[in-house]
């Protein structure tokens, strides 16, 4: 699409949603477009960045991810401790996590993008992620379905590091344990490689301040999941296949709620449609590569991306949900998600390599 006619289009649903909606959503749709924009334009890929240093020892990927939680925590935990009606992305420790992260790193070097990844991917026309895209939605919508099984198999209560080290506290131990990162990297990839990126470093730092501005704006931290489960829910709500009273997850007053009132209310959905817009308007400039795929490819990264959204839920988040504004905002659940994640991609590398993807 063009820039002219994709610039109307954004800023005729910009005016309708301060006309019907609020002004809250309506800024949140821009902020969206911004992260789209970032995303794709740097082509800031979790999966990449993860795939990379595996593959090529090349540490420039996680550097930049790196720089992203250290900005993003320096910003979210003190508006935390300041102010009480900002909530953090809270998980609960548990078997659903454990078996979900690790599931979602796999499957997510198949379908070659994480929830993020997925989103702008389908934005720059890539066609394996256009069509994952209802398929992970079909996928989060299951696990919500099926999450209060999981956590029946074992659960904490959620750890705020806040809570338990005060702000000072939690935002050094944060920044300490990323340090701890970059020195495990080190010790992976070796002397001799190049670290930073511009590319990686402008994007690390424009996806900050957006989702320090999310944050302030939607009163909760960056989401991508629970949008796409939403979508879905609402479907099969109206097709009469699902009644979500009876449900642990969706029976939740507030989950119940949003499946009364249009999409367009949930802040999740507003800045998804964003980095649809944001990432379309990176196209029209600079379209993606994309190989062509034989049908076996293409079954097999289909399911992936089923796969991925089931696991998604089960492990309350993905590389932004769980990994960014979990250990952003003082969620130990953050840090569980990463070693889990990383281990199942070590897997997923491997079997993306012998489909030849």
């Amino acid at each position: 699409m063009k820039r002219l006619p994709l610039a109307a289009i954004l800023a005729a649903f910009f005016i309708f949603l301060i006309l019907e909606v609020s002004v809250r959503q309506s800024v949140l749709l821009l902020v969206g477009v911004g992260m789209g924009a970032a995303l794709a334009g740097a082509r800031f890929g979790f999966t990449t960045g993860w795939r990379q240093l595996i593959e090529q020892r090349n540490p420039q990927g996680v550097t930049g991810q790196v720089l992203l939680l250290a900005l993003a925590s320096l910003a979210a935990l003190p508006l935390l401790g300041q102010f009480s009606e900002l909530h953090a992305a809270l998980g609960p420790p548990s078997v659903s996590l454990l078996v979900g992260a690790f599931v979602f790193g796999l499957t997510m070097q198949i379908a070659d993008g994480c929830g993020s990844g997925t989103l702008y991917k389908a934005g720059l026309g890539v066609p394996l992620n256009m069509g994952i895209l209802p398929l992970f939605a079909l996928g989060s919508f299951l696990g919500s379905v099926h999450l209060d099984s999981w956590l029946a198999l074992g659960q904490m209560a959620p750890i705020s590091l806040t809570d338990q080290l005060g702000t000072s506290g939690a935002l050094g131990l944060t920044l300490a344990l990323l340090a701890a990162v970059l020195v495990a990297t080190r010790l992976w990839v070796g002397a001799d490689q190049t670290w930073f990126d511009k590319r990686w470093m402008v994007g690390a730092v424009a996806l900050a301040v957006l989702a320090t501005i999310n944050l302030l704006l939607a009163g909760q931290p960056w989401g991508v999941v629970y949008g796409f489960g939403l979508w879905a829910a609402k479907g099969a709500v109206a097709l009469g296949l699902f009644d979500p009273a009876g449900n642990g997850f969706w029976g939740q007053a507030g989950n119940a709620q949003r499946l009364t009132q249009t999409v367009l209310m949930d802040v999740t959905t507003i800045t998804n449609i964003g980095i649809l817009g944001g990432a379309l308007w990176v196209s029209a400039k600079a379209p993606a590569d994309s190989k062509p795929l034989t049908t076996q490819q293409w079954v097999i990264g289909l399911v992936a991306g089923f796969v991925m959204g089931y696991s998604s839920r089960l492990a309350f988040g993905c590389n932004i949900g769980a990994m960014l504004s979990g250990i952003s905002t003082g969620s130990l659940h953050g840090w569980i998600w990463v070693p889990m994640a990383f281990a199942g991609t070590l897997i997923g590398v491997r079997v993306r390599r012998h489909y030849q993807f």
